[in-house]
């Protein structure tokens, strides 16, 4: 289908029940549909947005385009968890519709204040002429809709070009802190920060300064934090070229450890780093609770076309992983409340050899001996999903090439970590693949459409344990 612009920026109050009603049916007949995972009822989901825990719930929005899997309106969804496993649907909290927001509520975070979930969000507005204009706004949940309360920062700091979003609020010392993504004028990607007493007016502190001057045209959906007594700054760069086995999606999404100097905003800081080696992760933003620090991601990326396009949806969140810094690297693990779905064990196998039939979504773990393996999952005569591990180059490969319906290939079809490699814990579910290598040393994410045939599991190398439990 070829979207006119007309069609792109239809508000979902400007839709029919009718319209709605024939969209869900049309999303439902796809074979794709996730079993665990947070996706759209219809349409296209992208960022996670204002991740938060209030009143005793993690409450999670993401962007939504409702009407079909092509970037437009993006409108507000909301889900909400008390465990982090099973999401209760809220339903749309966020309809743009002021002179700010009238060409969508793009991304941004939540915090509580009062007793109150606040958000802030990037307004995008455009001109007759389609010129863009950016501004962050704040915002209230109340009875699950998500009111206007002022907007905060009206217009973008000279210097800097109208792509200016995403912008990450904390509290410390007690003043507020918003951090957003930027390109400056000369078409290179940086973050910048705000201050506030009051969340009214905002103070431009400046632009955060590191050692990565020239990186990428844009960064976007920043988030920092603090781990282990460091500074954590998650952002997500445009414009970056491959470099060995690093950078071959169409956009990245890493990190940098270090100290951020909130008076002189020099972040002193180490090696950016890759937080996914797979195909389909970007945008993700964290939140904290309880003294863990919790990362959601959007599995999916911008600019490319999906296999379920054609039945009008595209895309889902990660599973919830939680963060900790260990001897500078920073360490992803699926949330332990995952391990309440272990209830349906499929598999306890050890040996050179293991193969058997697998259901449509589960839980794997694989503990090895270090040495040269091979694991197909998804396998049928004609499709498999091949993860192989060369001890000797330390290369552990994740390639698609024959793992179902090929999309995205320009972008290449493996995707490999130089990582020693003495264990796997893969989520599974009906489109998707998550890899946990070790104890969270690696992550990788990918979207898999395989065929409806039946599926088995194999595994060939030296002597392993493959654990696996059936997710309904």
């Amino acid at each position: 289908m070829n979207w006119t612009k007309a069609e792109r920026y239809r508000s979902l109050r400007d839709v029919s029940a009718l319209e709605m009603e024939v969209l869900r049916t049309k999303t439902a007949a796809s074979p794709w549909r996730f079993g665990y995972h947070i996706q759209p009822p219809t349409g296209l989901l992208n960022d996670p947005n204002g991740f938060a825990y209030y009143d005793g719930e993690y409450h999670l929005f993401y962007q939504w385009f409702p009407l079909g899997p092509v970037h437009g309106l993006k409108h507000w969804y909301h889900v909400s968890s008390t465990d982090l496993v099973n999401w209760t649907d809220r339903g749309v909290a966020l309809v743009p519709e002021t002179m700010e927001d009238s060409h969508g509520a793009y991304s941004g975070s939540g915090f509580v204040v009062d007793d109150t979930l606040h958000v802030m969000y990037t307004g995008n507005h455009r001109t007759d002429d389609w010129t863009r204009h950016a501004s962050q706004i704040i915002g209230v949940l109340r009875d699950g809709v998500i009111e206007r309360r002022n907007v905060a920062i009206p217009s973008v700091p000279a210097g800097y070009t109208e792509h200016f979003r995403d912008p990450k609020v904390w509290e410390e010392d007690g003043l507020y802190y918003a951090i957003v993504g930027a390109q400056r004028t000369d078409e290179t990607g940086c973050v910048v920060l705000y201050r506030s007493t009051d969340l009214n007016e905002w103070t431009f502190l400046g632009e955060v300064k590191t050692e990565l001057e020239r990186f990428g045209y844009m960064w976007e959906c920043p988030d920092v934090f603090e781990l282990n007594g460091k500074h954590v700054l998650i952002f997500s760069p445009q414009g970056i070229e491959p470099d060995g086995h690093r950078y071959h999606n169409i956009y990245q999404s890493g990190y940098v450890t270090g100290t951020l100097d909130l008076e002189t905003l020099v972040f002193t800081h180490e090696s950016f780093e890759e937080l996914d080696f797979g195909f389909d992760f970007y945008a993700p933003q964290t939140t904290e609770h309880d003294g863990r620090r919790i990362l959601v991601g959007w599995m999916g990326l911008p600019e490319i076309e999906y296999p379920t396009d054609r039945y009008g949806w595209a895309h889902a969140l990660t599973l919830p992983r939680e963060l900790s810094l260990e001897d500078g690297v920073l360490k992803q693990r699926p949330v332990p409340e995952m391990k309440q779905l272990q209830t349906n064990q499929f598999a306890d196998e050890s040996g050179t050899h293991i193969e058997m039939i697998s259901p449509e979504r589960y839980e794997l773990k694989l503990s090895t001996s270090g040495e040269d393996f091979e694991l197909e999952l998804l396998k049928t005569e004609e499709e498999s999903l091949v993860i192989r591990y060369e001890k000797d180059t330390r290369e552990l490969t994740i390639d698609r090439t024959n793992a179902g319906e090929p999309f995205a290939t320009e972008f290449g079809t493996t995707r490999t970590k130089v990582i020693e490699v003495t264990s796997l814990h893969l989520f599974v579910d009906s489109s998707s693949v998550e890899c946990f290598v070790n104890d969270g040393d690696a992550v990788a994410t990918l979207r898999v459409f395989p065929s409806d045939d039946e599926k088995r599991i194999r595994y060939v190398g030296a002597d392993a344990t493959l654990v696996g439990w059936k997710y309904e």
